[in-house]
């Protein structure tokens, strides 16, 4: 390269196509491991779904977190518990899930006993009530209410809080995190509670993300490329 040749070259853009070019690989990368991240977790909850139901305590002196795992659990006088009303979708339809607490395993669980149409004005009696009720459920993380989740209005929530839901249900100690759903009805002679676990669900879409950033990698040195064969042309 002359010295001519070397004052039009463009330093500048190539600097510029260079950190541009380390930024999209960079992206592409970083989506391939994500990838890799998600299969991981999408095979994990397929084969924690998958094994067979066990006694509550059972599971947690496992380890770990127990996710996607079902787990059979006695909640004394769940049938007749005090509840609080979660607003949500099912299908379309609108309605509310009914979730309760229950000691159980050391701790205090919120169960969400299922699924009640907005069709339906009536709900299960509250009563005090120890005799226990043997519920399946899936243990499962719901994520907390977003930034523009509106607060609850008395019983009544618009986002899964399970802190403030325990304390609108009275309960004054610790309460697990996660959330016990039940798929066996804790009021079997009430057909209008339908007990719906979320699906093992995720969205895994990293390989289309890592393919477009190294497409737009790929398309950028192209385009440098022939902005340097026209300039020496």
């Amino acid at each position: 390269m002359t010295g001519a040749e070397r004052a039009r070259f463009p330093w500048g853009l190539t600097v510029v196509v260079a950190a541009a070019l380390a930024m999209l690989i960079a992206l592409g990368v970083w989506q391939v491991r994500r990838l890799a991240w998600k299969e991981g977790l999408i095979a994990a909850a397929a084969a924690a779904a998958a094994r067979p139901v066990a006694p509550l305590q059972i599971v947690l002196a496992e380890g770990g977190d127990g996710e996607f795992r079902r787990v059979a659990i006695d909640c004394p006088g769940l049938a007749a518990a005090p509840y609080v009303e979660l607003r949500t979708l099912h299908d379309g339809e609108a309605g509310v899930r009914l979730v309760s607490a229950c000691a159980a395993g050391g701790a205090t669980w919120l169960v969400d006993r299922g699924f009640v149409a907005e069709s339906v004005s009536a709900r299960p009696p509250v009563t005090p009530d120890a005799t226990p009720t043997r519920v399946e459920a899936v243990i499962r993380r719901a994520p907390p209410p977003g930034p523009m989740t509106p607060p609850p209005t008395g019983r009544v929530f618009y986002g899964r809080d399970t802190a403030a839901m325990a304390r609108a249900l009275g309960v004054s100690g610790p309460v697990d995190p996660r959330t016990l759903y039940a798929v066996v009805s804790s009021n079997p002679d009430w057909p209008a509670l339908r007990p719906i676990a979320p699906p093992v669900a995720f969205s895994n879409n990293h390989l289309g993300y890592a393919l477009t950033w190294f497409g737009l990698a790929a398309a950028l040195v192209a385009v440098y490329a022939s902005l340097l064969w026209r300039r020496r042309a």
